[in-house]
This record gives C-alpha cells, sequence and structure tokens, in this order.
C-alpha cells in the first residue's frame, strides 16, 4: 500500500506550499466545473474561468507549453461558453441537443486546426522529442472539440472530454507532472 501512496504522491514532492495550494484549488474548482455542467448550470463558466486561469500560471511556470495552449483555450472557451448560456435574448436557442452533421464538419475543422496549430508552436519551440508530444498534440484537438461542443450544449461534448481525460491523466505521471524541478524551492 505505501508503494501505491508513494506512487500517487511522490510527484510533489519539492512543490512549495503555494504551488501545491494553487493546484490544489484548480483542481477542486475544475471538479465543481464539471458537476455543473453534468447539471446543466451555467456555474460551469465562472469555475471553469478561475480553474484554467490558474491551471494557465502552472503551466507556464512548468514550461509545458501544450498543456498551457489547451488550458489558454479553455479559457477562452469558458468565457464564450458564459456569453452563450446567459444570452437570453439569443436568436438560436441553447437547449441540450445532439450534435448535427454541419457540427461534426465543424468538430473535424476544430481538430484539424488545433492539430495543426499545435503542431507549429511544437516545431517554433523545438519541443518535439518524446513520443507524448504526439499524444499531448492529439488529445489538445480533442479537448479543443469537446470545449467547443460544450460551449454549444451538444451531448457529444463529454465524449471528446472524457476520451482526453482518460489519456491525459496517466500522460501527466509520464511525464512527470510540472517536470519536478520547475517547482522545487
Amino acid at each position: 500500500m505505501n508503494e501505491f501512496i508513494d506512487l500517487v504522491f511522490s510527484q510533489f514532492n519539492g512543490y512549495t506550499p503555494f504551488v501545491l495550494g494553487l493546484e490544489l484549488i484548480a483542481v477542486i474548482l475544475g471538479l465543481f466545473s464539471v458537476m455543473f455542467s453534468a447539471r446543466n448550470s451555467i456555474w460551469l463558466y465562472p469555475t471553469g474561468l478561475v480553474s484554467t486561469g490558474i491551471f494557465i500560471y502552472l503551466m507556464y511556470t512548468a514550461t509545458l507549453y501544450g498543456d498551457l495552449i489547451v488550458n489558454l483555450y479553455y479559457f477562452y472557451m469558458s468565457a464564450y461558453g458564459w456569453l452563450l448560456w446567459s444570452n437570453i435574448n439569443s436568436s438560436e436557442s441553447l437547449t441540450i441537443t445532439r450534435a448535427t452533421l454541419k457540427d461534426n464538419q465543424k468538430c473535424i475543422l476544430i481538430f484539424s486546426v488545433s492539430v495543426i496549430f499545435v503542431t507549429g508552436v511544437y516545431v517554433w519551440f523545438n519541443m518535439f522529442g518524446p513520443w507524448w508530444t504526439y499524444v499531448d498534440i492529439f488529445t489538445t484537438g480533442l479537448f479543443f472539440v469537446g470545449m467547443w461542443l460544450l460551449a454549444k450544449r451538444k451531448i457529444e461534448n463529454w465524449i471528446y472530454l472524457i476520451i482526453g481525460d482518460i489519456i491525459v491523466v496517466p500522460l501527466f505521471s509520464i511525464k512527470d507532472w510540472c517536470l519536478q524541478q520547475s517547482f522545487i524551492s
């Protein structure tokens, strides 16, 4: 049992209390955001904005630019979704619906553009190397599509977001999450 606990919590060795506290707040607010999303509550967006704002800072500090891009996009899409969901005078009804053929075509476009963009960022910063950089690019595309579908209240958002999470959660452990030395005091 101690080996399991060491495995799960060893990534936090050397973290400052400030960084650990920030990450804990961001995770808790992220969980609340997911809970509010499942309940179709607009509160998913303010909690998501604060959570992703904190993660943007953490990813920037850790020089995890691929993950930083995802969180910048989450931040933008949270603001966009909040505006869409709160605009009661909108001519477009934002009830929960399934994605249409046109929506799926937009999903393909969003995925393709995001993969090309993130690949460009990786090339620009010369960040290609480990195999996980390619997985980062792929999951970024999934998350970009999932967040767009969430803002549009399309039920399929869960598919993209859950698949992306299933891939990145173990990936963070493999990447040794914030590259340990970035947060060592």
